[in-house]
């Protein structure tokens, strides 16, 4: 269907959620203040889920990240095809976030905050559909080596999508950061250091300076309070952090 008659149209909504009282909330939120989305039915487990998903065949999934018998992205890598948009809740979850924020997916924090639901659903209406952005973060929980996961940017022309072992730094500017590649090249991002060293420090980054974070695949030493890359840069460590930095450095693999 092509997007201007999808946003047209009113959205068919499947709330996929184990607390009935969440679920009902939710509901009647978007009853409330999101007229182009109809809730059709609601779901306790992923499997109900995924029979429903095949018999009304929603526009709109909002998945809990966190079911009976299986987690949402579980949930999702047992479709045969992702062909709705997917909003995923999760009650405060660290690890959820940073994999939604990882992947650029679209999330909400239960309790769902007024305001958030009607961002998400801004969102959810100017994109004709987000089941790429989804697949690929399937793709990446996927693989088995941290350096071959990619790390997902949302941009104005698109989505910028960076395999984690071409990434040897990440340079912040202010509320600004610069990516450095491999290859020489360099992309810049919105998203602050801060961002950056939450979503990756799981991933053999480290923060090694206020305005650095360092790919622990591409150091080559550390000498005289810099770690050394395999290119020949070198990264400044922080007075107050050598000891720490030494610490992570030998532990690396």
């Amino acid at each position: 269907m092509p997007p201007t008659k999808l946003l047209m149209s009113v959205l068919k909504a499947l709330i996929v959620e184990d607390n009935a009282f969440m679920a009902t909330v939710l509901q009647d939120m978007l009853q409330q203040y999101a007229s182009k989305i109809s809730v059709v039915d609601i779901a306790e487990t992923g499997k109900d889920a995924i029979s429903l998903i095949a018999s009304i065949q929603p526009n709109v999934v909002f998945l809990d990240i966190e079911l009976p018998d299986m987690t949402g992205f579980e949930l999702l890598q047992q479709l045969e095809g992702i062909n709705f948009q997917t909003v995923f809740t999760t009650s405060h979850s660290h690890y959820a976030i940073k994999a939604f924020r990882f992947n650029a997916l679209d999330y909400l924090i239960k309790p769902i905050n007024e305001s958030e639901l009607d961002e998400a659903i801004k969102r959810l209406l100017k994109s004709a559909n987000n089941s790429t952005i989804v697949k690929n973060a399937l793709s990446n929980l996927e693989v088995q080596s941290i350096e071959n996961q990619k790390l997902v940017l949302p941009q104005q022309n698109g989505t910028l999508r960076l395999p984690l072992k071409q990434i040897t730094h990440i340079e912040g500017e202010r509320n600004y950061s610069y990516i450095h590649l491999s290859n020489g090249n360099k992309e810049l991002s919105s998203k602050n250091l801060a961002y950056f060293e939450e979503i990756l420090i799981d991933k053999n980054f480290y923060r090694s300076h206020r305005s650095y974070l360092v790919n622990g695949f591409h150091i080559k030493e550390l000498i005289d309070g810099n770690f050394i890359l395999k290119n020949g840069m070198e990264i400044p460590i922080s007075r107050r952090r050598e000891t720490e930095a030494k610490t992570w450095f030998f532990s690396l693999e």
